[in-house]
């Protein structure tokens, strides 16, 4: 599991020293590609690894970084804990890797760190897979404060614009539950008088942390959560449903993005459904020309129109 993974390649490289990618990779048997990913993750969890160019380069930590466990903070511990999110339904805390990785960083803290830590990983959720993607990762300014309430388990007043066109922002009063990412976009799981309800940060333009407990359900397993709200959405959208003829080796790209993608029984096409035609000529698009739109006709003309202003604004 990934968790386990990150850790033991911040071990490596502590007690080695500095490794080349391929090294990295015989050593914790995965691909180069993934070693890169997770360096990358590991930077952005604040751990200081660092690249060298060269015949004797490679990947090494910052001199005098420790990583004596104990010396991790609550913030550490969970940018660590919510990098290792599962990418797959039902996934997150099982395996006795992903297991054993958890219980190491939680027990090394101490005791008022250690619940600060939990606490706080139980309300942040990272989706590694796809639903709606966006390829501009979205974030809002009032993301921190929004993280800052769910963290504290405070109430929040926040101004918030629904999706719908011409809609004005509201102020409105709700119980956070926890913060989930996926496909780039934050999503702020609440309750407003007692009713689901799930806001997208980036719509939100004011936040202001309320002196009030929030009234968050006890034992709420937010992965959970998160699959069952996104389920009743994917089930009241009407869906656009499109047909493609598609090399493999881009079919991943396509899963990641889309809401649903099956095989057809032919080989090399596809039926892929999206949230509208928008969104649909949004992720089919970037796959041009390796895709070729079979139906809708309404789809291949607005990819066709959008490809004459590209060659108009080049002529």
């Amino acid at each position: 599991m990934r968790a386990d993974r990150l850790l033991s390649l911040v071990l490596l490289l502590r007690h080695r020293g500095r490794m080349t990618a391929a090294a990295i990779a015989a050593e914790l048997e995965v691909s180069e590609r993934t070693v890169l990913r997770d360096v990358d993750a590991l930077s952005t969890a604040g751990i200081p690894v660092y690249a060298e160019r060269g015949r004797a380069g490679g990947f090494a930590l910052l001199p005098g970084f420790s990583t004596d466990l104990t010396g991790l903070t609550p913030g550490e511990a969970v940018a660590l804990l919510t990098s290792g999110a599962a990418s797959t339904p039902g996934a997150l805390g099982l395996g006795s890797e992903f297991s054993s990785a958890i219980r190491k960083v939680v027990a090394a803290l101490p005791e008022r760190a250690r619940q600060d830590a939990t606490g706080a990983a139980e309300r942040v959720l990272v989706r590694r897979g796809g639903w709606l993607v966006d390829p501009q990762q979205e974030t809002g300014d009032a993301l921190g404060a929004v993280q800052n309430a769910v963290f504290a388990g405070r109430r929040l007043r926040i101004r918030y614009r629904s999706g719908r066109e011409e809609s004005e922002a509201r102020w409105r009063t709700i119980d956070p539950i926890g913060l989930v990412e996926a496909a780039g976009r934050w999503y702020l799981l609440a309750t407003r008088d007692g009713e689901d309800r799930t806001y997208r940060v980036s719509r939100i333009s004011g936040a202001e942390e309320l002196d009030e407990q929030a009234q968050r359900p006890d034992g709420v397993d937010l992965e959970q959560l998160w699959l069952r709200r996104r389920e009743e959405f994917r089930s009241r959208m009407p869906g656009e449903t499109v047909r493609l003829r598609m090399p493999d080796d881009r079919r991943d790209e396509l899963v990641r993005a889309a809401v649903d993608v099956a095989d057809t029984g032919v080989p090399g096409e596809v039926e892929a459904t999206f949230g509208d035609l928008r969104h649909a000529a949004k992720i089919v698009w970037p796959l041009l020309p390796d895709v070729e739109v079979l139906d809708p006709p309404e789809l291949r003309a607005t990819l066709r129109a959008r490809a004459a202003a590209v060659a108009d604004a080049l002529a």
